[in-house]
C-alpha cells in the first residue's frame, strides 16, 4: 500500500468538539499522557515529545514511568530509580515535559487505570500518547477499548511499525473516529473515541541500542 495514502482520513468525525452544554475554557491546559519503560529515556522520546507538543499543540507533555510493563521480561530491566532518573535528565532540555512517577506511587501496573484515572480531571484536556509499536499489541493490553474511551489518542511515527500500525486491528476498529493529520491541533478538543496516525521524521535514537551499547562497553572494560 502506497504510504501516503495512509495520511488521508480514513474517516471525519462528525460530531462537535465540545459538547455546546459544557464547554470547557480555553484556559484549561492541553496535556499530553506519555507512558513508557524508559530504559533509559534518550533524545529519541524528547523528539517524539516535542513533536507531539507542535502538532497537538499542548501545554505540556507528562511522562509516565512505568514501575514494570507487563508485557516487557524484567531481564534488563534497570531499577525504577535509575530510569526515573534517565528521563528527568533528557526532559530537563525542555520545561515543557513533567517527569512523573504517578503509577509508583499509586502501584499501577496496568495503563487502562494510569489514563481512565488521570483522564477524569475536568481541569485539563487530555491526549494519551503512544507510538506505533503499542498501537499494534494494543489488543493484548488489559481493557484496551476502555483506554480508546479514556481520552483522544495520538499514535506517534516509529520505525518500521507505521504502516502496520495504519492497518491493524485498532485502526480498523475504530476507523470512524480516527482524526485527518492535517486536524491534529484540534485533537485534544474531541470526546473520544477519537486518534489521530502522526508521521513526522524520526529519530534514530533507541533504548536497545543504548543498552547493548553499555553492555558492550561494560564487557571491554572487564577483560
Amino acid at each position: 500500500m502506497d504510504p501516503v495514502s495512509l495520511r488521508r482520513p480514513v474517516a471525519r468525525i462528525a460530531r462537535p468538539a465540545m459538547s455546546p452544554a459544557q464547554p470547557l475554557p480555553r484556559a484549561v491546559p492541553r496535556v499530553g499522557l506519555f507512558g513508557g519503560s524508559f530504559n533509559p529515556a534518550h533524545d529519541g522520546h524528547l523528539h517524539a515529545t516535542r513533536e507531539a507538543l507542535r502538532r497537538l499543540r499542548l501545554d505540556k507533555v507528562v511522562w509516565l514511568v512505568s514501575p514494570q510493563n507487563p508485557l516487557k521480561t524484567r531481564s534488563g530491566m534497570a531499577s525504577f530509580a535509575d530510569r526515573f532518573a534517565s528521563a528527568r535528565r533528557v526532559a530537563a532540555a525542555d520545561p515543557r515535559i513533567e517527569v512523573s512517577d504517578y503509577e509508583e506511587q499509586k502501584n499501577l501496573r496496568f495503563s487502562v487505570d494510569t489514563i481512565t484515572g488521570l483522564a477524569r480531571d475536568p481541569s485539563r484536556r487530555h491526549v494519551w500518547i503512544i507510538g506505533a509499536d503499542n498501537l499494534i499489541q494494543l489488543p493484548r493490553w488489559k481493557h484496551w477499548l476502555r483506554l480508546f474511551h479514556a481520552c483522544p489518542v495520538a499514535v506517534i511515527a516509529r520505525a518500521p511499525y507505521l504502516e502496520r500500525a495504519g492497518l491493524g486491528l485498532v485502526a480498523r476498529r475504530f476507523a470512524g473516529a480516527r482524526l485527518d493529520e492535517r486536524q491534529a491541533h484540534v485533537l485534544a478538543d474531541l470526546c473520544p473515541p477519537a486518534w489521530v496516525l502522526l508521521h513526522h521524521p524520526l529519530h534514530p535514537a533507541s533504548s536497545t541500542a543504548i543498552r547493548l551499547r553499555a553492555e558492550a562497553a561494560w564487557q571491554e572494560r572487564s577483560k
